[in-house]
């Protein structure tokens, strides 16, 4: 494999800000003393016919240490730093100009903990490239290995043909956090044709797999074997470029939705305080139609059992319940990808704080993230987190889609309650514990009393779908569709006159997003 970048070090160096003593050595001692900047650019030349180069490198990064940097920086202001790499250039420009083809001479001087005091690291090389004062950037490319928690990894100018990424910087231009595929592989970046997308080589070829993952549009990349290791790669192209866009991404996050009157605690009158439901200020809507199942073309063959899925989880707007103190609501999923308690046996875990910003946690970190978002934090997993359609964006900030949520049974014909205190479907109400819910110090109380009533709602199945009655004027409910769009507001619904919700679709009451399946 040709070497991408070439990595030097200068040791025994008395003044690493002596352009001269770093460049060459003087007279002859040339030949007995270790070979320095000039000699090193000679000896690896960009192109060369035989044994004679034609061309050389152009682009050189110095890396000094770091205390003689900061030393610099606080004495002169940065002017030795400036000065090293003018000179560097100008000696550059001097000695190789039948070499250059034209070729602008850049250096770039900076400071590192890990080179040693009397020594200078150099890189150079067909991977190294220093963009021009004012060139804007085309593309960043971002690394993770959970989908969730992405890590700056490198940018790429429009004149940088090659970029290779690795391990660590000693072995590439960028080093990638949290690269698994050890020292010997590296990803090429080739920036060939403007306009074009940057197209990707492994190098050497069978160090590891790398496929492009055109839905949520990053690049997989996989060791061979059964190893398991794994690491995405997203390359996003640059607002400010004006080329014509790379693979496919995902779709931008919508504009902020407006802030709501804060929450207020809703008198129960005997009920102790931690039965009590915190519920936000109602907005005014016009009463939904209720749904007229005569109307259905639709013909739905009875069964012996119906069931009804917890299909997502609806993230609420925190800041609508700050007079209840609640200061984050955070929700893990487990290896199976069903809704768990807060903790290291997370895969992944998403948050909203009482600023109703969004939050994904992984043992990388945390990122703050915006809706719609796609997460594989396991292989083959997807995890879909949308905003919140229509009027539940003014309660929620987004829903939380689960792959394979939990599931119960339910009986036909028996008219049952559904809410925070009653028993019917109460293992699908998951975030029923003080856990999932960061309260000030003192303060304790089940997730589900955001929004949801002690009887939000009673609920009838049969083949044709579930028949729902209100049992609390106060208690929010929403009818989605099967693709969980709204289809309305669920105002007026009584045992005797009930709202029907087809099979296939859901129903929205506190956190809990269910599906009704006949």
């Amino acid at each position: 494999m040709p070497v991408y970048v070439q990595h030097e070090v200068l040791a025994k160096v008395s003044d690493v800000f002596n352009a001269e003593a770093l460049w060459q050595a003087p007279g002859l001692a040339l030949f007995a003393r270790r070979p320095l900047l000039r000699d090193l650019l000679e000896r690896s030349p960009r192109e060369q016919r035989g044994r004679a180069a034609t061309r050389c490198f152009s682009h050189v990064t110095l890396m000094l240490p770091q205390d003689e940097v900061d030393d610099d920086r606080h004495l002169t202001r940065g002017a030795r730093v400036r000065d090293l790499a003018q000179s560097l250039a100008a000696l550059h420009q001097k000695d190789f100009a039948d070499l250059l083809n034209g070729d602008e001479v850049r250096y770039h001087v900076v400071g590192t903990d890990g080179v040693a005091p009397g020594e200078v690291k150099v890189k150079f090389g067909h991977a190294v490239y220093l963009p021009a004062p004012g060139e804007q950037v085309l593309y960043t490319v971002s690394a993770s290995t959970d989908s969730a928690v992405w890590r700056p990894v490198c940018a790429i100018y429009p004149n940088q043909r090659l970029t290779l990424v690795g391990m660590d910087a000693a072995s590439a231009t960028y080093a990638v956090p949290g690269w698994p595929f050890g020292p010997e592989g590296g990803l090429l970046l080739v920036n060939d044709e403007p306009g074009a997308p940057v197209e990707l080589q492994v190098r050497p070829k069978d160090a590891f797999a790398c496929s492009f993952d055109a839905a949520n549009g990053y690049y997989v990349l996989r060791a061979k074997g059964n190893t398991g290791a794994r690491l995405l790669l997203k390359i996003s192209r640059s607002a400010a470029s004006t080329t014509v866009p790379a693979p496919p991404r995902p779709a931008a996050p919508p504009s902020a939705q407006p802030q709501r009157p804060p929450a207020v605690w809703k008198p129960r009158g005997a009920l102790v305080q931690a039965d009590m439901t915190a519920m936000p200020l109602a907005a005014a809507h016009p009463p939904a139609a209720r749904a007229q199942p005569e109307l259905a073309d639709a013909t739905y063959a009875p069964v012996a059992r119906h069931r009804i899925t917890l299909a997502a989880l609806a993230l609420p707007r925190l800041s609508r319940y700050r007079d209840t103190g609640a200061q984050a609501l955070e929700v893990g999923l487990d290896t199976r990808l069903l809704p768990a308690a807060p903790g290291k046996d997370n895969v992944i875990r998403f948050a909203v704080d009482e600023a109703d910003e969004l939050h994904a946690i992984t043992a990388a970190g945390s990122q703050r993230i915006a809706v719609p978002a796609n997460f594989a934090p396991l292989e083959n997993a997807d995890i879909r987190l949308l905003a919140a359609p229509g009027a539940l964006a003014e309660r929620y900030a987004a829903l939380l889609v689960l792959p394979e949520g939990p599931v119960q049974q339910a009986l036909p014909g028996t008219r049952m309650n559904f809410g925070r205190g009653m028993p019917s479907l109460a293992a699908l109400r998951m975030l029923d514990t003080p856990q999932f819910l960061r309260q000030p110090e003192g303060a304790a109380g089940s997730a589900d009393r955001l929004g949801l009533s002690r009887n939000a709602f009673s609920w009838e199945a049969d083949a044709g779908g579930l028949r729902v009655a209100r049992l609390s004027s106060s208690q929010a409910l929403y009818h989605l569709d099967e693709q969980l769009r709204l289809v309305a507001q669920i105002e007026e619904a009584t045992a005797e006159q009930p709202y029907l919700v087809p099979p296939g679709h859901h129903l929205v009451a506190g956190h809990y997003v269910l599906r009704f399946d006949a």
